[in-house]
């Protein structure tokens, strides 16, 4: 069984992920796209975009805002969706069940794939053309059996909750506008039924193995937001058992060359908060340190992640201050003149992508 370090996964992963070096390629054509590219908050994926290509703009990328896994705003290719509403799909009613996570309605989860399918159809009834989140609430809530709502006082009406409602949302048909100031549905073009059967996330499964691996069975059921035991039958083969400082992981089989052969990448990105490469499970991984796995991963309000040489080095956050994107960074230790001019340079990247035509940079001097 080979065994290999934290540096050899992160270098692999920085090279999977695309953030070795910009490519001059529509982002569709991202490896990160066979995953989805978070969106919370929102205009964060464009971000993640720009650390990795040159073309990043709306215009330039025609591509769907869906919930995808776990409800979560991403990015996806339109021709993916079909594909990623059987993936996202319950496989088993104790699958749903996991996946339905209200504290509303604890019973709720109990029904089922039957609780997916009721909501997705609801859907398919309700969202014909633009809705607004709180008129599609109220509608699906209206079609959908009691057990699956709660009754809210100060609205005097019963609600759906809000988990499954957001996880079924592709499988009726719906995206989201991503322009829009507020959440406004819309149906998705040509979009398949409502599915009939269990769904299949082995193909997704894999997808998180080759991007973010080696990584367990238990990363990939929290990516998912279910459990281990609901996600076993559709654990894939194909996959090479890796250890990684002591833990057993899996990766695709023809991905263990690469990840065996990674060397050290160079240079600096300021990834946004929800950026993939940030959705590994294995926080330990990405940094072993708890006191700055606290700082990145908040309860509320994430910074965004300084890169430097594929390994985390610090935060970040921005705010629009007139005409220019003003970035504060925080290293976690005393930067080299070279990398603050790459982190100048990553700025104006940061600003394009939010339409802005130029960044100031704040660095702190670093822990010390």
């Amino acid at each position: 069984m080979p065994t290999v370090g934290r540096a050899k996964v992160l270098a692999y992963r920085a090279v999977t992920n695309q953030l070795h070096e910009r490519v001059d390629a529509d982002p569709g054509d991202l490896a990160v796209f066979d995953l989805g590219v978070p969106n919370v908050p929102a205009g964060t994926a464009r971000q993640a975009l720009a650390a990795r290509t040159s073309r990043f703009s709306a215009d330039d990328a025609p591509l769907s805002l869906v919930w995808s896994a776990r409800g979560a705003r991403h990015l996806h290719r339109p021709e993916d969706l079909p594909g990623l509403v059987t993936a996202l799909w319950p496989i088993s009613d104790a699958d749903a069940e996991a996946r339905f996570g209200s504290k509303q309605i604890p019973d709720g989860g109990k029904l089922g794939i039957a609780a997916f399918r009721a909501t997705a159809e609801a859907f398919a009834a309700v969202v014909a053309g633009p809705t607004s989140k709180g008129d599609a609430s109220r509608g699906v809530s209206d079609r959908v059996p009691e057990a699956l709502t709660y009754y809210c006082g100060p609205c005097k009406a019963r609600h759906i909750s809000g988990s499954v409602f957001q996880q079924a949302g592709l499988a009726g048909g719906v995206q989201l506008d991503e322009a829009a100031t507020t959440t406004v549905l819309l149906p998705i073009d040509g979009a398949p039924a409502v599915p009939d059967g269990p769904g299949d996330p082995s193909g997704l499964i894999h997808a998180y193995l080759r991007l973010l691996g080696p990584a367990t069975p238990a990363d990939v059921a929290k990516y998912l937001g279910t459990t281990v035991t609901a996600l076993r039958p559709a654990w894939p083969g194909g996959l090479a058992e890796v250890t990684v400082d002591g833990r057993k992981a899996w990766i695709p089989q023809e991905s263990l060359t690469g990840l065996i052969e990674a060397e050290p990448v160079r240079g600096v990105r300021l990834l946004p908060s929800s950026d993939p490469f940030l959705q590994a499970r294995d926080r330990s991984v990405l940094t072993p340190d708890k006191t700055r796995e606290k700082e990145v991963w908040r309860v509320l309000g994430n910074p965004g992640a300084l890169l430097l040489d594929g390994d985390l080095a610090g935060t970040w956050r921005a705010r629009i201050a007139g005409k220019r994107l003003a970035v504060t960074v925080s290293p976690w230790a005393p930067l080299r003149a070279p990398v603050r001019a790459a982190i100048d340079a990553e700025a104006q990247w940061l600003a394009a992508a939010r339409g802005l035509p130029t960044a100031e940079v704040t660095v702190g001097r670093g822990d010390t």
